[in-house]
C-alpha cells in the first residue's frame, strides 16, 4: 500500500458519518415582545443608532439636526428643505464621493441583529457604502424578529434588483493590530429613523 492509499484510508476511517440536515420549517427561532426596544438595542450594540420618529416629524429637518455639518445628500426620496442629489443625476460613482449623506428608504429591518435590507433602485450600488453617514427611514412595521422570517420576507421584495444585502451598522474592522476602525469599508455612522 503506497502513501496516498494510506492517507485516504485514515481519512475515512477517522471521518464522521453523515447527519441529516435539521428540520428548519419547524425550527422555533428567538421572538421579541417589543421589536421596536429590541432594534434599537441591536442597532446601538453593532454601533449605530436608531430612533422613533413622531408621527409627524419632518424628516429632513430631522436629518439635518442629526447631521448639522453635513452640505452633500444623496437620496433617491423627496426631502423638501434639504439639498438632495439624486442617484440618477450624478454622472459616475466616483462623482459620490464626498457624499456626507445617503438616505435610502429600507422594506426590512430584522430585531435580531439590527440589520436593514438595502435594495439598489437606481444606477449606483456605491450610494450604500461611499457616504460618510448612511440614514435609513423604515417602517416599524416592516420589523421581524430573526433571520428565518427576514429570509422569507426577502423572498418577496424585489428579485430584479442587480444588487442587494443586508447592513447592520456602520463598516468596522480590527483585522490589524485588533485596533477597531470605524469605516473602513464603507459607512462611519448608521442611522435608523423608525416611522
Amino acid at each position: 500500500m503506497d502513501s496516498k492509499s494510506k492517507i485516504l484510508d485514515n481519512i475515512r476511517r477517522n471521518s464522521p458519518q453523515a447527519a441529516p440536515y435539521p428540520d428548519i420549517e419547524h425550527f422555533v427561532a428567538v421572538t421579541y415582545p417589543d421589536k421596536v426596544e429590541q432594534f434599537i438595542q441591536m442597532v446601538a450594540a453593532v454601533g449605530g443608532r436608531a430612533e422613533v420618529l413622531a408621527p409627524d416629524a419632518d424628516i429632513a429637518a430631522t436629518i439635518q439636526a442629526l447631521y448639522p455639518e453635513a452640505t452633500r445628500f444623496i437620496s433617491n426620496l423627496e426631502l423638501p428643505g434639504l439639498p438632495v442629489t439624486h442617484p440618477k443625476e450624478v454622472a459616475t460613482a466616483e462623482a459620490m464621493n464626498g457624499t456626507d449623506v445617503t438616505i435610502v428608504e429600507t422594506p426590512l429591518g430584522v430585531c435580531e441583529n439590527g440589520c436593514c435590507w438595502v435594495e439598489q433602485r437606481d444606477e449606483w450600488r456605491a450610494e450604500f457604502f461611499i457616504a460618510e453617514n448612511l440614514v435609513f427611514v423604515l417602517n416599524r412595521a416592516d420589523l421581524v424578529d430573526n433571520m428565518h422570517q427576514a429570509m422569507r420576507r426577502v423572498r418577496q421584495l424585489n428579485p430584479q434588483s442587480p444588487f442587494s444585502g443586508f447592513i447592520s451598522g456602520p463598516s468596522k474592522t480590527a483585522d490589524i493590530e485588533q485596533a477597531l476602525v470605524m469605516g473602513a469599508h464603507g459607512a462611519r455612522g448608521v442611522t435608523v429613523l423608525l416611522r
